[in-house]
């Protein structure tokens, strides 16, 4: 599946803190439902063999809806559960390394916090960026937010499409309004959500308003 705007719109990022009353399987499919345009897998205690299963499931889900799927680091899981794309870090394998791995044909998002990082990426590579954490993070203790200033100098930049993540919700998500990026990556707000499809209608609806203000 080829990376657009489109797809990237609202990104939504697992995090199993909040499975209980549903499984994660459950709660994917309910932000699928809600209208969520993009899902990156991330699991970061999991062991490879139970990692490359759980893939093969959301996989399943995501061909439901057409939607792509990105694994989070791991670029053996990404290619045996056939996953559209991989996610990587500043700290993770040079994007080269992963391009070798993967292929051409391969989604590679990278996380970028400034400018300098967002070019090096695109130079490097990648299909789009993850630019955060724009409002802190309840799901990484070791982030530092970043300005809405250096969102708004990292779309500038470069021509790839650009992703806003970190503590993303209702409430904050048109505060990027003019910022140029091309969707919002969302954790907690849709997860955590007791009616988590209601809350992705809701999200979508206005992750949409935040792209057609950048058209304007």
């Amino acid at each position: 599946m080829n990376l657009n705007k489109n797809n990237i719109r609202f990104y939504a990022v697992t995090d199993r803190k909040w499975t209980g009353k549903m499984t994660l399987l459950e709660q994917i499919e309910a932000a699928l439902a809600g209208g969520v345009t993009c899902l990156q897998l991330r699991e970061k205690n999991m062991d490879f063999d139970d990692f490359l299963e759980e893939a093969k499931e959301v996989k399943k889900i995501c061909i439901k809806y057409n939607v792509p799927l990105i694994i989070n680091d791991e670029p053996s899981v990404a290619l045996k559960s056939g996953a559209d794309g991989i996610h990587i870090g500043q700290d993770d394998m040079e994007i080269s390394e992963v391009r070798k791995k993967v292929g051409k044909d391969f989604i590679i998002g990278v996380s970028a916090h400034n400018k300098s990082e967002a070019v090096l990426a695109e130079r490097g590579g990648a299909d789009y960026l993850g630019c955060g954490a724009v409002f802190g993070s309840s799901t990484k203790s070791n982030t530092n937010p970043i300005s809405i200033e250096t969102v708004s100098q990292i779309c500038s930049a470069v021509s790839i499409p650009v992703v806003a993540i970190g503590g993303i919700n209702k409430t904050n998500i048109l505060r990027l309004s003019g910022t140029g990026v091309d969707g919002a990556a969302i954790i907690s707000a849709i997860f955590s959500a007791d009616d988590i499809k209601k809350e992705c209608i809701e999200l979508s609806e206005l992750t949409l308003k935040l792209v057609e203000q950048k058209i304007k």
